[in-house]
């Protein structure tokens, strides 16, 4: 008896548990990795990938409807949760003229849906050496000349799945306003669709890394936490400590990297 109620209570704890992004992820994907019964469908739709009609479930994001179509992923996939930006996709809705733009595994599919897969952005990244850099709005145009072509159509923002600003810190770049370039570009994850779309021709996420780069060089003045362990590092304060963990045996590692302080999420 008191192995069945032991029985019952992990059930109920493992339900209650919250699911870590890659336990939803899987869960997301269960129809496409382990199969699924067409009785168990209750809806369907028709979607048309390079050209050819598909009938899928109706609950499935662009990626998953790829998969259960038969298209195996050898690339333009990653991380499956919106944050790597492989995935680009160009897709049309049925009855509509506008192409538009967005992450494969963050899209769920419609009916009629027109899809077309992009495994990279062709843009050219210039290179250069920010140490010999001048912090001014004229690195900007030095290795990015487009940007003075921008006629602020707003194309770029409206193509962002982030739905970041994207034509704001184009202007900012013309400006020199570091500041902004690197706040209003942090979250891009660089998946290329506001270059594809620019009429411009400006490769944005390119520009808006040079503007992070040069801002944290540069702009952002250095945290005196920082100062403070550099200092404590030079002085070898740490050294024993680090003696001790290369000559702790692998066990011990392990012991002490699960018992450490955590945040509490």
């Amino acid at each position: 008896m008191k192995t069945k109620k032991k029985s019952v209570k992990t059930k109920k704890s493992m339900k209650t548990e919250k699911k870590s992004i890659m336990a939803r992820i899987a869960e997301s994907t269960k129809s496409v990795t382990t199969g699924v019964e067409e009785k168990d469908i209750k809806h369907w739709l028709t979607i048309y990938i390079m050209g050819k009609a598909y009938k899928v479930p109706a609950v499935l994001t662009i990626m998953q409807a790829m998969e259960y179509a038969g298209y195996k992923f050898l690339r333009s996939c990653g991380c499956r949760a919106g944050f790597c930006g492989a995935c680009s996709t160009v897709y049309r809705k049925k009855g509509e003229y506008r192409l538009q733009t967005a992450m494969a595994c963050q899209t769920r599919v419609e009916d009629g849906m027109y899809l077309v897969q992009i495994p990279f952005a062709p843009a050219e990244k210039v290179t250069y050496d920010i140490d010999k850099e001048d912090y001014s709005a004229s690195v900007f145009l030095k290795y990015y000349p487009e940007i003075a072509r921008c006629v602020s159509c707003n194309t770029c923002t409206k193509a962002c799945p982030q739905d970041l600003e994207v034509m704001d810190y184009v202007q900012a770049s013309l400006k020199g306003d570091f500041s902004s370039v690197a706040e209003d570009s942090f979250d891009c994850i660089q998946c290329g669709l506001c270059a594809i779309r620019c009429p411009a021709e400006i490769v944005h996420y390119n520009l808006a890394q040079l503007g992070r780069r040069m801002y944290g060089k540069y702009g952002m003045p250095e945290p005196e936490h920082l100062k403070k362990r550099l200092g404590e590092i030079k002085s070898a304060k740490f050294e024993k400590e680090l003696r001790k963990l290369v000559n702790t045996r692998r066990k011990e590692l392990e012991k002490i990297y699960t018992g450490r302080d955590m945040e509490k999420e």
